[in-house]
């Protein structure tokens, strides 16, 4: 991938350039002091959990502001071991937003739990109260929650927590699009029982794979820590220094799923530059939003009333009728001008494993199927320049619909 250093001011430039540059939909930013760290890691002669991984996770600590945090591999592993570690009866039931990556109910089957499917609010993607209150008449009440801030849209936490009847310390956040995200004054981080972060090529805080765990809970991040290495009560690094001892046990069933020291330094070096790209990220919205805010059929995404956006996405709503051209027309007409795009997502109850593990409300998803048609996320990473937004831009207008009649 194309790789390099940015700066905010990116995102407001206006310089003259072809009409038709090729505008990824996403791209990953590896900064040089993340290159030379990785170059250091690697002659050291130690590259898989050590010492920078401990590093790493005290700095991501402290950047969301929770006492804890548990490097491990993916976003996945991290909602699953932590599934794991508020130690529910085999096949309790969990809440989880239809509108979501397949790896959230994923989790949760693989924790040994049931999906329960909530609708979502079509005004923002996520589930409110209603919908929650739904699913929980429709299949009984749920055993815990796992809430997913949607693009980093900030998820009302307290009000799903009351809707399901759940305290917090029952709910967990799938916080994968939600590094930076704010849920009133607070960043999400510390604010349920465990928050977990993803750090894939596209996320905010890219290093490549990898994903951790944060929380207040001291016996809770011990879990983790054991269970993202077999259950084994001491990993390689504690085992193999000067003076330590071999020996360990197991006395729980734990997966393979830690972080390597080589994506730990990576991801130290990045967690430096993170503020600077949260800036662009958000002056790259505003940049979309002032020049769509006026193109018929096509509805923005709402900055949050309380709280803050961390903008890991820029979705629209392409409303077919108006717009005059169905979403997946649109993406092939963008691709072809060279503007890559996405959709986030396809609803878990559209797809048929989960239709057949899942609890799927009687009532059905009426708010996701509503939504899900028109769903199209538009470019937006931080090496993304103010021109390249602005030729997305005219693409919308010049593929919508005719101010001036019918085509």
């Amino acid at each position: 991938m194309d790789v390099r250093r940015i700066s905010p001011a990116t995102a407001e430039a206006d310089d003259a350039g072809p009409d038709r540059e090729a505008v990824p939909f996403a791209r990953t930013e590896i900064c040089a002091e993340a290159r030379q760290a990785a170059q250091r890691v690697l002659a050291s002669g130690w590259v898989t959990t050590g010492p920078e991984t401990l590093l790493f996770e005290r700095e991501f600590a402290a950047y969301v502001g929770a006492a804890h945090a548990v490097a491990v591999s993916s976003c996945t592993a991290a909602l699953e071991l932590a599934l794991r570690a508020l130690r529910l009866p085999p096949g309790s039931r969990v809440l989880v937003p239809t509108l979501t990556f397949c790896g959230t109910a994923h989790a949760v089957l693989h924790a040994g739990l049931r999906p329960v499917l909530v609708d979502v609010d079509p005004d923002t993607g996520m589930p409110a109260a209603p919908q929650v209150t739904a699913a929980v008449a429709a299949t009984g009440r749920p055993a815990a929650m796992v809430v997913v801030h949607l693009a980093g849209a900030p998820a009302p936490l307290d009000e799903l927590a009351q809707a399901a009847d759940l305290p917090l310390d029952l709910v967990l956040e799938d916080a994968a699009h939600a590094l930076g995200t704010y849920v009133g004054s607070r960043p999400v981080g510390a604010l349920s029982r465990a928050a977990c972060f993803s750090f894939y090529a596209t996320k905010n805080l890219p290093i490549g794979e990898g994903g951790m765990v944060t929380t207040d809970d001291a016996e809770l991040a011990a879990q983790v820590h054991r269970g993202r290495l077999h259950g084994m009560s001491a990993d390689a690094w504690r085992r193999y220094q000067p003076g330590a001892t071999w020996q360990y046990t197991v006395e729980e069933p734990g997966l393979k799923a830690n972080m390597t020291d080589l994506q730990a330094a990576i991801g130290r070096r990045q967690l430096l530059h993170l503020p600077e790209w949260q800036r662009t990220r958000e002056a790259l919205a505003a940049r979309y939003t002032a020049g769509l805010r006026d193109v018929p059929g096509l509805r923005l995404p709402r900055e949050p009333a309380g709280g803050r956006h961390a903008w890991h996405l820029y979705p629209v709503r392409v409303a077919e009728q108006e717009y005059g051209r169905e979403r997946d027309l649109l993406i092939r007409q963008l691709a072809a001008r060279g503007i890559g795009t996405s959709v986030h997502f396809l609803p878990l109850h559209r797809m048929p494993y989960f239709r057949r593990t899942a609890l799927c409300p009687t009532g059905g998803f009426p708010g996701a199927d509503a939504l899900y048609p028109g769903l199209l996320s538009l470019p937006m990473h931080p090496g993304l320049t103010g021109r390249q937004v602005d030729a997305v831009c005219r693409a919308l207008r010049e593929l919508g619909p005719d101010p001036e009649g019918p085509r």
